[in-house]
């Protein structure tokens, strides 16, 4: 009987329950070799490793600690593990991790991409490739400057009254003394990476990078100054990329405002909704579809923007417009709307802008100039309102863009920026997709980052920031800085540059940083040495194997790494991109403060420890979102448990450390030969045979990064093959009496498998798995540096199908116990049928039969036609030539069996009766509910079924009565010597 749950494995109760071979309830007469006795008792010394106060046996603990993380993380650290050992001609394989921000704090993101990059890591650290995971963290500089901010404003300090310097060196001070939290959370997650190697973008190597990559860009022309459309934060004081600004349905109000036709009626007017009245001082145009009867007299004709005291724009037709939205009529604000931008540019349409850069209206508002941009909404629809121009307002949900960092709604605004030009690097980024060069996966996401490459725009870089990388742009005093400025790699360099053009002047640097992500496209190479070539580690792991991240950033951040890859260093950065998609709650929404469903991971480890989190999250989909359920952290917690307890039996059923002999004979085995394999009792050949197959699946899947087929595919070997059929099966080599030589068979297929198990499992539960292997004897590494198993192991087909009848005939002999309630403890008898090949392979394994099913081992026949109280028997068909009965009254009391089914059919029946009789009643179907009626419905049709099943099992007892006397009538007029003389002859079938 396979354990059901994890604790029970080596209960008091269950020693009992589950090795009848070896023990009963009453005193045993059987006397037990000293070796057994050793053997059963706990070796409290017997593992070095549990000496040295890191590791612990679990034959000592009764679970695994999760408090033990920290030191086996620790331990390998100190070790120097997590270090590559580079051998020159090998093939190493490199990861960067995403560089997480440095004001961050740990949630399931990083989680999820910690977890998978560690897979990936420790599975080719196995393999023997010279392994870097190389660590860092990003500067974020939004981020990081907004939460310095904050800090000084609890002290009553602005940023401006400190000027740049001080206030740079105060975010720096910030930086020490909190910056390497997240790279600590990060590490509770058993990241294996290479701290000596940490980088963080705002590094003096990194920083030369970032500037070196700005004077070759600007060099090739491929950097300009101008003024365009961005994502402006008014609090922020800055622009911000699209990335950082997130996008949330509001409700919200549409106006509608009367513009009057120039030389027109007073009925001459044309209706406008707009959600932002206030940009209407910055209108240009009014836009109307050429196709919309409505409007097409007004067409080429002016309109008097209200507010303006007479202002006149040009009433334009284009098809831009929907003329099914709204009123059809559309005015065109290019300073303050994308759209409206872009059409002004292809129209040549001028752009006024009427918002100063801290989100109040500007000299272009008039009379509303200095008032807040909501401030002078109210204030113009009260007015508009007097003046008879306001028509309506109606209650409009509303798409409105965000900060991601302060919560504010962004203002589009044309603003004075340096852009890089996109589309001659986006051309060479499309080419290594086309050409195999990079592989994106999943493979749909290549789609996407074709569409976007294929529609890129130019990038805005700077940001009016005091924390980042200084833009390396000097202009000169005195002169216009959109003409002349120099761009250098240092002060010094400028300022000679300068001179050298314009004689002895003095110059100043632009007070605008880069975006951060300009730095983070750099990343991959900047990390390993970039600009300096001839760096060891730039020679050595670059280009690196695998960039892995979320999809949501594969246009942010990994476009623009191969893009910036590729023209710095000639070649995609990467081979590989993995994307993973976002952690959502058990319901599939986002996670959020709002909704209060946000899980911590940290609370998390505390709770199920790192290897159930870890375990989770591996199992999605590659590029798919995964439902985070406390569901499924609690079964992977009792997968951890499941794990220790069946290293617990393991370990108590070895040899002691001690017994030399033991262990040579045990050691002797080598399972990686065929003839060794061939020789096997069948269950030992099929664990072995199916663990060899499964190296080779696993082997196959992570090659290929299907994470989730891996966790899979070991999960339900352990737990269903190994755990619950071999464990229990080795029961029977183990607690029988015949000495050590079929015992020490088991003993080393125990062995074998299980430190196989915790090889393949160990990239996804580095914890559980190393204190594991370290409690077994003869470990001679750890478990982070051992190599990796052999595939195409020698593996038995055949017997895998033979053992799978064996497993069949067991379940069929269970489900009849379970579907009879016989008691745990009751031995029955059994009449296997078979053919003679079946019949002989099932024999020799009768014991493992009898342990797994529970049967009487006096009283199992094996014949080759059904028995002669077939008709007293249940009848079980396990499969082709392979049948089973069971005599019905070991099993149960047939006479109380059929009293308890009558009187259970008779209540079944009245209830029924009360169901079918409802859904008669027209006045109850017509009535009550869809739902209710639907409810009714079903459960008659359950309880219809389940009259059916009771009905015929009692007809099948019943019979078995009937048969039952009618054998008993017979017996009484045989003669007494006839009977004698049957019972002496010889039984036909093998019999033990």
């Amino acid at each position: 009987m396979a354990f059901s749950n994890p604790s029970s494995l080596l209960s008091s109760c269950s020693v009992h329950r589950l090795n009848p071979l070896l023990f009963t309830h009453r005193r045993q007469t059987t006397r037990l070799s000293r070796w057994h006795v050793n053997r059963l008792r706990p070796r409290f010394l017997a593992v070095a490793a549990s000496e040295n106060g890191i590791f612990t046996s679990p034959e000592i603990a009764k679970t695994f600690d999760f408090s033990s993380e920290e030191r086996i993380y620790n331990w390998w650290e100190s070790h120097g593990y997590f270090k590559p050992k580079f051998v020159r001609g090998s093939d190493p394989f490199v990861v960067s991790m995403p560089p997480p921000n440095v004001t961050g704090s740990l949630h399931m993101g990083h989680a999820m991409f910690v977890t998978l990059e560690d897979i990936m890591v420790r599975y080719h650290r196995m393999k023997g490739r010279p392994t870097l995971w190389l660590p860092g963290t990003d500067h974020a500089g939004i981020a990081t400057q907004l939460v310095v901010e904050r800090m000084l404003a609890t002290e009553g300090i602005k940023r401006s009254e400190l000027g740049r310097d001080e206030f740079t060196n105060r975010v720096w001070e910030w930086k020490e003394k909190y910056g390497g939290t997240i790279a600590n959370q990060i590490k509770r997650l058993g990241a294996s990476c290479d701290w000596s190697r940490e980088r963080f973008t705002l590094d003096e190597q990194l920083s030369r990078a970032v500037i070196e990559a700005f004077v070759r860009l600007h060099e090739k022309g491929l950097i300009y100054q101008g003024s365009y459309m961005v994502n402006w934060s008014p609090s922020l004081q800055t622009a911000v990329s699209d990335l950082e600004v997130e996008y949330s349905e509001e409700p919200g109000t549409l106006y509608y405002i009367k513009y009057r036709v120039a030389g027109g009626s007073r009925s001459d007017y044309l209706m406008i909704a707009t959600t932002r009245p206030e940009t209407l001082f910055a209108d240009t145009a009014i836009a109307v579809n050429p196709q919309d009867e409505r409007y097409s007299k007004y067409i080429g004709r002016q309109a008097i923007v209200p507010m303006t005291f007479g202002r006149h724009v040009p009433i334009i037709s284009d098809k831009y417009v929907d003329k099914d939205f709204g009123t059809g009529v559309l005015k065109i604000s290019p300073g303050h709307d994308h759209n409206d931008y872009l059409l002004a540019r292809k129209l040549g349409l001028p752009i006024l802008n009427v918002m100063n850069k801290d989100g109040t209206l500007n000299e272009v508002a008039g009379l509303y100039c200095g008032l807040d941009r909501f401030e002078a909404r109210k204030k113009l629809w009260t007015d508009l309102e007097e003046t008879g121009l306001a028509a309506k307002k109606e209650p409009h949900t509303l798409r409105v863009p965000r900060s991601q960092r302060g919560g504010e709604i962004i203002e589009p605004l044309v603003s004075k920026q340096w852009f890089v030009t996109m589309e001659p690097l986006a051309e060479k980024a499309l080419k290594v997709v086309e050409t195999g060069e990079l592989t994106i996966m999943p493979e749909r996401f290549e789609k996407i980052y074709n569409h976007w490459l294929s529609n890129i725009k130019d990038w805005c870089i700077s940001r009016q920031l005091w924390w980042g990388h200084r833009i390396p742009v000097w202009y000169i005093e005195g002169k216009d800085c959109e003409e002349d400025y120099i761009v250098a790699r240092s002060a010094e360099e400028a300022l000679d540059k300068a001179r050298e053009k314009y004689g002895n002047v003095d110059i100043f640097q632009d007070p605008d940083v880069l975006d951060t992500w300009f730095s983070s496209a750099l990343w991959p190479f900047s990390t390993l040495g970039w600009p300096d070539a001839s760096a060891e580690d730039f020679k050595n792991f670059y280009p690196t194997t695998v960039l892995e991240t979320g999809h949501d950033i594969l246009f942010f951040w990994v476009a623009r790494m191969v893009m910036m890859g590729i023209e710095f260093t000639g070649t995609v950065p990467f081979s590989n991109v993995y994307l993973h998609g976002l952690i959502r709650d058990a319901q599939g929404r986002k996670m959020s403060k709002t909704l209060g469903n946000v899980i911590d991971p940290i609370d998390t480890i505390k709770e199920y420890g790192t290897d159930a989190l870890r375990f989770t999250l591996a199992l999605g989909t590659a590029g798919q979102d995964l439902n985070l359920s406390m569901e499924r952290l609690t079964a992977n917690k009792a997968f951890t448990n499941k794990l220790w307890n069946a290293g617990k039996f393991v370990l108590q059923n070895l040899p002691s450390q001690s017994d030399n002999s033991a262990w040579e004979t045990l050691l002797a085995y080598k399972f990686d030969l065929e003839e060794t394999l061939l020789r096997l009792p069948l269950p030992e050949r099929w664990v072995v045979s199916k663990l060899h197959m499964l190296v080779d699946t696993v082997t196959t899947s992570y090659d290929k990064y299907f994470f989730g087929d891996v966790g899979r595919e070991i999960y339900d070997f352990f737990w269903g093959d190994f755990a619950d059929w071999y464990i229990e099966a080795s029961k029977a080599r183990l607690y029988q009496s015949e000495g050590q030589s079929v015992a020490s068979i088991a003993q080393a297929v125990l062995l074998y498998v299980f430190e196989n198990i915790l090889i393949m499992l160990h990239p996804f539960m580095p914890f559980v798995t190393e204190e594991l292997w370290q409690a077994l004897p003869n470990r001679k590494e750890a478990l982070i540096v051992s190599c990796w198993p052999q595939t195409s192991l020698p593996r038995d087909g055949n017997s895998v199908k033979r053992f799978e009848n064996l497993q069949a005939l067991t379940r069929a002999i269970r489900n009849a116990r379970a579907e009879y309630s016989v008691e745990p403890a009751r031995r029955i008898s059994a009449s296997i049928v078979a053919n003679s090949e079946v019949r002989q392979y099932v024999w020799n394994e009768k014991e493992v039969l009898a342990l797994l099913s529970r049967l009487d081992l006096q009283n199992v026949h094996f014949v080759e036609s059904a028995p002669g109280d077939a008709n007293q028997s249940v009848h079980l068909v396990v499969g082709e030539g392979l049948e089973a009965y069971l005599p019905l009254a070991d099993m149960v009391d047939v006479s109380s069996e059929v009293e308890r089914l009558t009187k259970r059919l008779s209540k079944m029946q009245a209830e029924y009766d009360v169901l079918v009789a409802r859904l008669k009643s027209s006045n109850f179907v017509q009535k009550a509910p869809e739902e209710v009626v639907r409810g009714v419905r079903e459960k008659a049709a359950e309880t219809e079924e389940k009259l059916t099943l009771t009905k015929n099992r009692l007809d099948f007892l019943k019979s078995t009565v009937l048969l039952c006397n009618f054998s008993l009538a017979n017996v009484a007029v045989v003669n007494p010597d006839n009977l004698l003389e049957a019972d002496s002859a010889p039984y036909s079938s093998q019999r033990w």
